[in-house]
């Protein structure tokens, strides 16, 4: 397959990021082609913060005749400085450059994994800003007129970064400067609370996880304002323990074809002990991506503005993106035209090379269907 495509790296400056002394740009990714072919359609995918340049569909698409950028803001690698407002603008950067230079005349937006409210957030953006008065200057300006685009497409997305970091938290933490102080009687771990688990249990735990969330909020607001009375405008904290989904303990919660247990780092009682997804954060980017109360990063609002015809795919073995996550996202899109279609494979589908050129196979037939 790689012989008959082939792909160039692309770097460039933002609005709000200039290139460094050093050289590197803050956007970069690369462009995935037929073998020497200029394609009028393309696709875009962007993450938090994994690199997308080397996007596992990105061959398949340009294989099949389209363009794939695999962008990447000034995030890749940097979690804990996340700022959605900024994010939005390197997006752009990807988008404009696509329709200017690479010479696309329509572009479809891939919200994959995390990056699926990424993306979402950028179309709603480019449909009604509301984000544009945090920034000043150029800055605002870009913010307030994002290019959108004509297809999106969510394939394997969670509902949003405070969502899934919420359901994949471990409840039972009653101290998040203490790695091993655990409240047993909500531990998911503990043979004594199951799997199987009582749906009294789901219940208090899932009460427990969005508790946790609120109360590490109620402390980042407090300690801003107490270090910015001090004049320090932000600091670094880490977070332990959450690869805490009872979904990956327990098949009979939101059944699909799933292994349990396991999540996307192996068994989640030893994952769950390990320093994972969001072990670092600056307040500013806690309020700003994982906190249920303040991030603007929740699917949702996004999702309803949409006026764009829109594709859900979802994998049937998924350990970390389930069902009843695909159900809501195709609920909460307000576009006429959503389709929502559920495939055999895991997340990347990396079980399967079949159920890969399967997924691209129906994306491709979506696409072709609206162009």
């Amino acid at each position: 397959m790689m012989s008959r495509v082939e792909c160039q790296f692309i770097g460039r400056p933002s609005a709000t990021a200039p290139r460094i002394q050093a050289g590197g740009h803050p956007c970069q990714g690369l462009y995935w082609t037929p073998e020497g072919k200029r394609p009028k359609v393309a696709l875009i995918a962007t993450h938090y913060n994994v690199d997308f340049a080397e996007h596992y569909i990105a061959p398949y698409f340009a294989e099949r005749g389209y363009g794939f950028l695999g962008w990447n803001t000034r995030y890749r690698g940097v979690e804990d400085q996340f700022l959605l407002e900024h994010a939005l603008i390197d997006i752009s950067v990807g988008m404009k450059w696509l329709k200017e230079e690479a010479g696309v005349e329509q572009i479809i937006i891939l919200g994959n994994s995390g990056g699926g409210s990424l993306m979402g957030a950028y179309q709603a953006e480019a449909i009604a800003p509301t984000l544009a008065d945090l920034l000043k200057g150029e800055g605002r300006d870009v913010l307030a007129s994002l290019p959108g685009a004509d297809l999106y497409i969510s394939l394997n997305a969670h509902q949003g970064r405070p969502e899934v970091l919420t359901d994949w938290m471990d409840a039972s933490v009653v101290d998040e400067n203490d790695p091993v102080a655990t409240d047993e009687s909500l531990n998911p771990f503990n043979p004594d609370n199951g799997p199987p688990y009582s749906a009294e249990f789901v219940e208090r735990y899932r009460a427990g996880q969005r508790a946790r969330n609120q109360r590490i909020t109620d402390w980042a607001k407090a300690e801003l304002i107490r270090l910015n009375e001090a004049g320090i405008p932000d600091r670094i904290f880490p977070m332990f323990r959450v690869w805490g989904d009872i979904r990956c303990m327990d098949p009979a919660l939101d059944p699909s074809d799933r292994i349990t247990p396991l999540c996307y780092r192996g068994h989640p009682a030893i994952a769950n002990k390990t320093p994972s997804i969001g072990r670092a954060n600056t307040i500013k980017t806690w309020l700003n991506m994982w906190s249920l109360e303040t991030s603007k990063c929740q699917g949702k609002p996004h999702l309803e503005k949409f006026d764009l015809p829109a594709l859900v795919v979802q994998g049937s073995a998924d350990t970390g993106v389930f069902p009843s996550d695909a159900q809501k996202i195709h609920d909460f899109i307000g576009s006429k035209d959503k389709t929502l279609r559920m495939l055999p494979g895991a997340h990347y589908f990396e079980d399967s090379m079949q159920h890969r050129v399967t997924a691209t196979d129906v994306m491709c037939e979506w696409i072709e269907a609206r162009l």
